[in-house]
């Protein structure tokens, strides 16, 4: 929402002062849609307000363009009315270090594949690909090229400096964590600000 206010005329502004917040229930009385609804919804806000960039939603979620967003004729007629600014304007001029942390594209895997201990020769392994699984050292599976590698032995390191579960395609969203240098390293849900995440 904030990229219609400030393409629309408007400002939002971080106030350290502001008495302003957010109120989390202990539960919440109605569904929030997800899965067909909440696609639609985000392609019609990609098809009203972000003009060329609406693309690269495209490439990331190539399913969203064959979902309706239905008529969105009164929107655009409103941001018309309007005199809203472009979105190209929107990322020049205020959020411009955006793609910095969430580039439109994703830039490829830095590496993929197994991770072996050169002492001992085992490798890597995850056998569950859910946050709180540890990691262990096992018997390496590589034995007829890529194909036969186990996807618990396959990691990818990214563009984030962070280790993902599977192959760059097939990449898990649980990464590598340890939180101390004394814990063992186990998967955690990925979080992108680097951390006890951050592997070099």
């Amino acid at each position: 929402i904030s990229f219609k206010v400030w393409m629309c005329g408007g400002r939002m502004e971080d106030i350290p002062c502001s008495r302003v917040g957010h109120i989390y229930r202990k539960y919440v009385p109605y569904k929030v849609p997800g899965g067909v609804s909440l696609a639609r919804n985000l392609k019609r806000v990609a098809e009203v307000w972000m003009d060329e960039y609406a693309e690269y939603i495209y490439q990331r979620r190539p399913e969203y363009r064959h979902i309706s967003a239905g008529d969105v004729t009164t929107q655009k007629e409103l941001r018309s009315r309007l005199n809203c600014r472009s979105f190209k304007w929107f990322m020049k001029e205020v959020a411009w270090d955006l793609p910095k942390h969430y580039p439109p594209v994703e830039p490829p895997a830095a590496a993929w594949g197994e991770i072996r201990s050169v002492g001992n020769g085992l490798c890597m392994e995850s056998k569950h690909f859910v946050s709180g699984s540890p990691i262990r050292l096992e018997n390496c599976v590589k034995n007829r090229g890529e194909v036969s590698w186990s996807h618990g032995q396959v990691f990818t390191f990214g563009w984030r400096e962070d280790i993902r579960v599977g192959d760059p395609m097939h990449a898990k969203k649980v990464c590598f964590d340890a939180v101390s240098h004394s814990s063992p390293v186990t998967l955690y849900d990925c979080h992108g600000m680097k951390g006890n995440q951050l592997w070099r």
